[in-house]
């Protein structure tokens, strides 16, 4: 009995006399916990599937975000407490050992860590549930306010979601556990005790490791700056990250040694007191270091890539939302230019003012009237250049060009520009050279009915027109109706019935959110009646959209990239954070003893704390800058990343970019202040 009181009381001795090292530990757990209860809390929230109207995607934006933060979260953590857990077990080996010699055997020695797992998890899974349960409600406003959402009511505690919360991480303790135990299982007490003091040789310049991170780091960096579409982002992004991430261990591993070994061949540079102890310190510990080291890197450059790329999208919403969506009200037409025998041809004018009839027979004025005509099709790009109808045939890319024909006089409305088109020239947006070659030719058969070249007078730098289809966009602007309908007779020639206009009508209507969605809803009724299209002539489909839907729409896919920024970015920050403390407390305890002996040989408490300075701020800010380049060079693929949302403004994005990383420096700069103090407190010799 006295056997099985004494290890439940050791083990909480040990994480007492021990917290340097386990509340950090217990406070990451605890935070990572009360994060995946948030998100499993809120799509399971039953306030939240009921959103109210206008926001017809909310629930399904909620569910799909947070269901992919839970799995990056969790894996992240899995990962997270892994590497912390190995940390505490090295620095406790002696402290095992110690146990051993004494006469405790291993079963007793396992005992113990049995009971420190187990209050560690009740403090961690316990503490994160209660957190967790009083920020709900909070970050729920967060989310709902990005979002642009009406806020559920109520207060709910998601139970199905603490029992999935605590069997993950208990799962994750268990594995934890079995590491630990398997380690005692294998060392001799011996090993154990000395363990502690076992160094490290110094490491040879590997050239091969070398070499093999400067071909990694530099295809990642020629991936992103020969990136050119969103689509060609989207294909080549995480090879470009996975390159840039072996880049990164290897250079950190090789190129540090090297350079270590360099500054050492420098006798004026290395016999001075900081750099000698900085230098020959981190020599012996690289392997180990340059691993922390570009951990640190990989983190903070994902914590900057998600949050400036999330928040550019999120405060360019509201530009997305005006190009989608021009006015309050916005029609679209599909018709056929060439109709059957007794068919009358569409008629524009007919159809607009049925439709602003309507809005004035409501009671409201329709201002700000606007139309426009477009034609839609898609090519594959050939070798040479050229774009063929047969999108998939021998010697294409395998990439569906989605292209878009407009008039120049809707090119005007839209962007207030005139270009000044003759007959038989373009304006293009996002074409190869200076003239565009097209092969109508119809798909599968390879039948090749005849070829156009026109040359480009007028290279835009930004697509006049919206597409939410996720390709490669080709704009083309032509000078009148004529030019347009010549494109759509071959477009019909190669694609038959299929080959359609697109017609549209922008409204501006002074009315109240409400309001809007009545005229909306009145619409649909009247044009219920067959005599409300009278006079339209013949037409496919007609559609009706309000800007105030896809606004919401809009704002709930862009808050919930944000919000997800945040909060993973948040947790990155946080293993961050901690991989740094818990790098410069082990490297504080290793150096203390070699502190202590130079001090006692006359080395002055300057001299020691200008060494630490050096060696600290190396370590610190090795990372960061490492990390800055790869942002800079990553731009470009975010930018292009962006496109496919629509969005297309570079100074946004560079400012978000430059935004971000300086208030991270700002934060590792704290972080920084912080961790030299701790290492400083452990290494000098107090008199």
């Amino acid at each position: 009995m006295r056997n099985s009181a004494l290890y439940p009381k050791l083990a909480l001795q040990n994480i007492r006399s021990s917290r340097k090292f386990y509340l950090p530990y217990i406070l990451a757990l605890l935070g990572d916990v009360a994060a995946i209860y948030i998100m499993s809390a809120l799509v399971n929230d039953p306030g939240v599937e009921n959103i109210t109207p206008g926001h017809p995607n909310g629930y399904m934006y909620v569910e799909m975000f947070m269901t992919i933060g839970m799995f990056i979260a969790f894996l992240f953590s899995a990962i997270f407490v892994l590497y912390i857990n190995g940390f505490l077990m090295k620095q406790r080996t002696r402290e095992l050992g110690l146990y051993n010699i004494l006469g405790m055997g291993k079963r007793h020695i396992a005992m113990v860590l049995i009971f420190e797992t187990l209050y560690i998890g009740v403090l961690g899974i316990g503490g994160g549930f209660a957190v967790g349960v009083l920020l709900h409600k909070l970050v729920s406003l967060l989310l709902h306010k990005v979002m642009n959402m009406p806020v559920p009511f109520g207060f709910y505690i998601s139970w199905s979601g603490m029992a999935q919360t605590a069997v993950l991480f208990a799962a994750l303790l268990l594995i934890t556990l079995l590491c630990n135990l398997n380690k005692v299982r294998a060392s001799k007490p011996i090993e154990l005790l000395h363990s502690g003091n076992a160094g490290e040789r110094e490491p040879k310049t590997r050239w091969l490791l070398t070499l093999l991170g400067v071909v990694s780091l530099g295809g990642g960096y020629g991936i992103a700056i020969k990136t050119r579409t969103g689509v060609e982002a989207i294909m080549m992004y995480f090879v470009a990250v996975f390159l840039v991430i072996i880049g990164t261990y290897c250079l950190f591993t090789a190129v540090s040694i090297f350079v270590l070994k360099a500054l050492r061949r420098s006798k004026g540079f290395y016999y001075q007191t900081s750099h000698f102890i900085g230098i020959s310190g981190m020599l012996h510990r690289m392997k180990q270091n340059a691993v922390g080291l570009a951990n640190i890197c990989i983190l903070c450059t994902m914590v900057m890539v998600m949050l400036s790329g999330t928040l550019s999208l999120y405060l360019g919403t509201a530009e997305i939302v005006q190009q989608m969506y021009p006015g309050d009200l916005n029609f679209k037409v599909r018709y056929f230019p060439v109709t059957e025998a007794g068919e009358a041809p569409f008629d524009p004018a007919a159809m607009l003012a049925a439709q602003t009839g309507f809005v004035e027979e409501q009671g409201y004025a329709a201002d700000n009237v606007r139309t426009s005509s477009s034609l839609e099709f898609g090519v594959g790009q050939l070798a040479d250049g050229s774009f063929t109808t047969d999108r998939f045939a021998a010697g294409t890319s395998g990439l569906v060009v989605y292209v878009t024909c407009i008039t120049e006089s809707d090119y005007t409305t839209l962007t207030g520009k005139t270009l000044g088109l003759s007959a038989g020239e373009i304006a293009a947006y996002n074409a190869p050279g200076d003239a565009l070659t097209i092969h109508w030719t119809v798909p599968k058969e390879g039948r090749e009915l005849s070829t156009d070249t026109f040359p480009i007078v007028h290279k835009l730098t930004a697509n006049p027109v919206f597409s939410a289809m996720i390709t490669q966009m080709l704009t083309i602007v032509v000078p009148d109706e004529a030019a347009l309908f010549s494109f759509w007779e071959k477009q019909s020639a190669v694609y038959g019935d299929s080959a359609s206009i697109r017609w549209s009508a922008y409204l501006d209507v002074d009315g109240t959110e409400e309001e809007l969605r009545d005229l909306a809803a009145g619409y649909e009724n009247a044009i219920e009646d067959p005599s409300f299209y009278e006079g339209t002539g013949s037409w496919e489909r007609c559609t009706l959209n309000l800007r105030l839907d896809g606004a919401a729409d809009s704002y709930g896919l862009a808050g919930g990239f944000l919000f997800l920024g945040i909060f993973l970015g948040f947790i990155f920050l946080m293993a961050t954070v901690l991989i740094i403390y818990y790098k410069q407390i082990s490297e504080g305890y290793e150096d203390k003893d070699r502190f202590e002996i130079m001090q006692k040989v006359g080395l002055s408490r300057e001299e020691v704390r200008s060494s630490i300075r050096g060696q600290v701020l190396t370590v610190f800010f090795m990372p960061i800058a490492v990390a800055s380049i790869h942002i800079v060079f990553d731009f470009n693929m975010v930018e292009k990343l962006l496109t496919l949302f629509s969005l297309h403004d570079t100074f946004l994005t560079a400012m978000c970019t430059l935004g971000t990383v300086l208030v991270f420096f700002a934060v590792y700069g704290t972080v920084y202040v912080l961790t030299a103090r701790t290492y400083y407190k452990i290494v000098e010799r107090r008199h």
